[in-house]
């Protein structure tokens, strides 16, 4: 905790930023292991680009502060009444303060009202130096991604016991929300489950529609561990013989996913892997069809950078973690997609996610 305090105050420095100011969310949870409740009170880390960080907690929530690791560093916990100021407790810990850098999750009200409180103190993004942080993984947050990916790798081996004629999108997507939580996971945060032409359109969730023979069915699902990181994962099924077009197009998405992330290494830029998928689908006339990037980063947050899009020159490094997940979709008819979360290793790509990316065909 104290190294990553101490790197998010230098890389505040070297921004020309005084303090980076740190609400409930992904960046506060990444900085000092508080998972606070995100509430109308405002809670703040405060990390001086020089000096020592402070916890701005109200009052009522000091007793889950002093109880997560931020009692245990010894960080200095101010807290305020239900009548003070909480805002004007910021300001007067950073005197003279001209640029300050607020968390990208912070709420536009929060903001505003530092604004306020700090009117002589510009505000910035933070993501701008905590992003660069947090995308590059130590080996425990790559080791406790593994462990997201073996617990959704569960319940994607469970998911054909689940798919027969008759039922709904929404009865299928209920089972399988139970099972990510079953395999270990504290949310299920999300459950595509896009049967026939609604595989078409990429964040379908769920609906009424049955399915029926025929059916190629894209299951997209993930989930969060009690340690705070995601899972992510998709596979496409079919119930019989979606045909054969599909079949076709649907080895060509293999081959694509597998180039992909087979690119995976240090050195190569986020763009260039998007294009490796994109190229070969675009070879055999699936170009048009795949409308979405290839992939996001993943930790804290199910997306998160690097990007893996055209246009993003940035280099891998090792320990960078996102998802590979090429796809095609064809409106009124049909789509397919296969997700793996990917780590960038010393010299190649280290698989998360182990289940097979044939086609998974239910009789």
């Amino acid at each position: 905790m104290r190294e990553r305090l101490s790197r998010a105050a230098r890389l505040a420095a070297d921004a020309g930023w005084d303090a980076l100011l740190i609400t409930p969310g992904p960046d506060l949870r990444y900085l000092v292991g508080y998972d606070a409740v995100p509430l109308e009170r405002l809670t703040c880390l405060v990390v001086p680009a020089s000096g020592d960080p402070v916890l701005v907690a109200p009052l009522l929530e000091r007793p889950a502060a002093a109880a997560s690791p931020v009692g245990g560093a010894g960080i200095d916990i101010r807290t305020w009444g239900e009548t003070d100021d909480p805002y004007r407790l910021v300001a007067d810990l950073l005197p003279g303060s001209s640029r300050v850098g607020v968390d990208d999750h912070m709420w536009a009200v929060k903001a505003l009202s530092l604004r306020a409180a700090m009117p002589a103190a510009e505000q910035y993004a933070a993501g701008a130096v905590l992003s660069h942080m947090r995308m590059r993984k130590s080996p425990d947050e790559v080791a406790a991604l593994m462990g997201a990916g073996r617990a959704i790798d569960e319940v994607h081996a469970a998911v054909p016991s689940l798919l027969r004629p008759g039922r709904t999108e929404r009865e299928v997507g209920r089972d399988i929300a139970a099972l990510i939580l079953e395999t270990g996971h504290v949310t299920a945060d999300f459950v595509i489950v896009a049967s026939g032409p609604n595989g078409a359109s990429p964040h379908h969730e769920v609906s009424d529609r049955v399915l029926q023979v025929g059916d190629a069915i894209v299951v997209d699902i993930g989930g969060t561990m009690p340690d705070g990181y995601c899972s992510d994962e998709t596979r496409t099924y079919a119930l019989g013989d979606p045909g054969e077009d599909y079949l076709r197009a649907y080895a060509v998405l293999q081959q694509a996913q597998r180039a992909a992330w087979e690119a995976v290494r240090p050195g190569v830029t986020c763009e260039s892997i998007d294009a490796v998928a994109r190229d070969r689908l675009e070879a055999d006339g699936l170009g048009q069809l795949f409308i979405h990037r290839t992939g996001h980063g993943i930790g804290l947050e199910t997306h998160e950078e690097p990007y893996i899009v055209s246009g993003n020159t940035l280099p891998l490094e090792e320990g960078m973690t996102f998802s590979v997940e090429p796809g095609f979709y064809a409106e009124g008819r049909w789509g397919a997609r296969i997700e793996d979360i990917v780590a960038c290793g010393g010299d190649g790509p280290v698989l998360l996610n182990h289940r097979p990316r044939d086609l998974v065909v239910v009789d």
